[in-house]
C-alpha cells in the first residue's frame, strides 16, 4: 500500500528524481506479483503434490493389507521399535512374537509391533502387510495426503513471495547504490571550492 501511495504521490511533485519513481514502480509491480502470482504458484504446486499424494494413497491402498496375527510369546521391547507413522503418546504397544497368513495364502513369523497392553499367547490382532506377507507401515490416508498437499502448496506460494520480495529488494538495493554513486560524483566535481572556501569572504 505504501508503494501505491508513493506512487501517487510523486507523479506531479517537483522535487521528485527518476528513481523515486522507479523505486514506487517496483514497489508496485512486486505487490501485484505478490498477490496474483503466489496465490497461482500455490495452487499449481498443490494441485500436482495432492494429485501425486492421491496416487500414493492409492498404490499403498492397493498393496497392503490388514490381516490378523496371533501372539506365540511376549518379547522384550527394544528402545528403538517405536513407529512414528502409528504409534502415538497414548497407544500402548507391546512387542511380541506373532504369526500370521499373508493374502497370498502363505504363513508367516515374525517379531511385530502389537497394539496390545498385556498380550497372552492366542491374542489376537491386526498388522498391515504387502501382497506376499512382509510387515508393511499403514497406508498413507486420503486426508493425511491433503493435508500434506496443503502444506507443499502454501510453503511453494511463500517461497514465491520470498523470491519476489528479495528480487524487489535487490533492485532497490542497485537503485540506491546507483543514487549514492552519482552523488558521489557530483560532490567530486564541485570540486574544493564548495561552500565558503574561493568565495572571497
Amino acid at each position: 500500500m505504501r508503494a501505491i501511495s508513493g506512487l501517487w504521490r510523486w507523479r506531479h511533485n517537483p522535487l521528485r528524481r527518476g528513481t523515486d519513481l522507479a523505486e514506487a514502480w517496483v514497489a508496485l509491480v512486486a505487490l501485484l506479483l505478490i498477490l496474483v502470482v503466489t496465490p497461482v504458484v500455490g495452487s499449481v504446486v498443490g494441485g500436482v503434490a495432492q494429485d501425486a499424494l492421491q496416487e500414493a494413497v492409492r498404490e499403498q491402498r492397493e498393496s497392503r493389507q490388514l490381516v490378523t496375527a496371533t501372539v506365540i510369546r511376549k518379547l522384550d521391547r527394544s528402545p528403538l521399535d517405536a513407529d512414528p507413522e502409528t504409534s502415538s503418546g497414548r497407544e500402548v504397544r507391546s512387542r511380541v512374537l506373532a504369526d500370521w497368513t499373508a493374502p497370498d495364502g502363505t504363513t508367516h513369523q515374525g517379531s511385530v509391533m502389537a497394539a496390545l497392553q498385556t498380550p497372552h499367547r492366542g491374542d489376537h490382532f491386526d498388522i498391515w502387510t504387502d501382497l506376499h506377507g512382509r510387515i508393511a507401515a499403514r497406508p498413507l490416508d486420503s486426508a493425511t495426503a491433503t493435508t500434506h498437499a496443503v502444506l507443499v502448496g502454501t510453503g511453494a506460494a511463500l517461497l514465491a513471495a520470498g523470491l519476489i520480495e528479495g528480487t524487489r529488494r535487490l533492485a532497490v538495493w542497485r537503485m540506491v547504490r546507483r543514487r549514492y554513486a552519482g552523488w558521489d560524483r557530483a560532490w567530486d566535481s564541485a570540486g574544493p571550492d564548495w561552500g565558503r572556501t574561493g568565495t572571497g569572504s
